[in-house]
């Protein structure tokens, strides 16, 4: 039996009826990805996970919303496959598993949180067409609420996790900290790891510096009104980093790439250490090559991510503009470049999407 083969132009049109599927998939999951986002701010997924199946007007009253808007947020959930719904009696419901992944209760789970990148990244699209055309790049203060979604990341990948997973990866530290040390974090956004180590540790004395103050504006408040005496957080542009042997425990959460000079800030870093001291950098796992990263389970939303945020943010201040997904390799050479020599990577089981280095300056 002879079997005709389709033709060449069979075979391109069958392979653009495929990828036209895939980007309807990619532009329904884009559209539930907003809504989820949408719900996760209103609070929506919570008030689902605590009430039985119930009818829309319920859950809106429940969460203090119109419920005309809920029913249509409603309508994207079931369809996106997220909450079930029953025509017999019109009720919703957030099954157990889903709730697992999406609610407030989930952390260090709730992927909801790493879904508001992607408002953020749309609302910067205007702005970065001004970048792609001219070159440039923009200040922090140009994004909308970004500082407010990283510091709600960083509360479920570091910070919930100081105590039982960071910082036993520096034999001995938590130790240090009990009877007294003088700690530093290089880059510390909104400050909160710095507020719980500060309160766990009242021998030790804590700096924060960070290039924009209004990211740490709530947090010290927050801990001025709490009488939290041996935290400071002060804004500073890093990129003249210079307090030899200042610190013995310096850290960095996913900071050093949106330096306007990492390399120097990490020769800093590293002069900055006293004899004994550690260096503690956490940053996203991921290859500093593209064709490494093309089964990353999150490469599309983080070299967006980077498109969109880290990199312009870098050119902006000057910078060499290392983006995101700067890469474990480069990250490495870098600290080995400033004056590190043992340097060791480590994974955490909760937290899948970076690396932890601790690093020793070395002769």
């Amino acid at each position: 039996m002879n079997v005709i083969e389709p033709s060449f132009a069979e075979q391109q049109a069958a392979a653009t009826d495929a990828f036209a599927n895939d980007l309807v998939n990619m532009l329904n999951h884009s559209a539930i990805i907003a809504m989820v986002s949408l719900g996760h701010k209103l609070g929506l997924f919570d008030h689902l996970a605590d009430l039985p199946p119930a009818p829309g007007d319920v859950i809106a009253r429940a969460a203090g919303l119109h419920e005309r808007y809920v029913r249509e947020w409603l309508a994207v959930m079931v369809t996106g496959k997220i909450v079930t719904y029953d025509p017999q009696t019109q009720c919703y419901e957030l099954p157990a598993a889903h709730a697992a992944c999406l609610t407030r209760a989930a952390v260090p789970n709730n992927m909801a949180v790493n879904a508001q990148f992607v408002p953020v990244v749309a609302k910067m699209e205007d702005a970065l067409i001004g970048c792609f055309r001219n070159g440039g790049g923009l200040p922090y203060e140009a994004y909308p609420c970004f500082h407010q979604v990283m510091s709600e990341d960083s509360a479920q990948t570091v910070v919930a996790a100081l105590r039982d997973h960071i910082l036993p990866l520096v034999p001995g530290l938590a130790s240090r900290l009990e009877q007294g040390i003088d700690v530093l974090d290089a880059g510390c956004g909104a400050g909160k790891a710095l507020l719980t180590l500060a309160r766990e540790y009242p021998h030790s004395r804590f700096v924060g510096y960070d290039l924009c103050p209004d990211a740490f504006a709530e947090t010290a408040r927050e801990a001025a009104e709490a009488g939290v005496a041996n935290l400071t957080l002060q804004g500073l542009d890093m990129r003249d980093f210079d307090e030899p042997q200042r610190y013995d425990l310096i850290t960095s959460f996913d900071a050093v790439h949106d330096q306007a000079d990492p390399q120097a800030l990490l020769s800093g870093i590293a002069r900055a250490l006293r004899p004994g001291g550690v260096y503690l950098m956490q940053d996203i796992a991921g290859s500093s090559h593209l064709e490494n990263n093309l089964d990353h389970p999150l490469g599309p939303l983080l070299y967006s991510i980077s498109c969109a945020h880290c990199t312009p943010v870098s050119l902006g201040q000057g910078g060499p503009g290392l983006g995101t997904m700067w890469g474990e390799e480069m990250a490495e050479a870098m600290l080995q470049t400033a004056g590190f020599r043992q340097i060791t990577a480590h994974r955490l089981e909760h937290d899948p999407f970076n690396v932890y280095f601790v690093a020793r300056p070395g002769i």
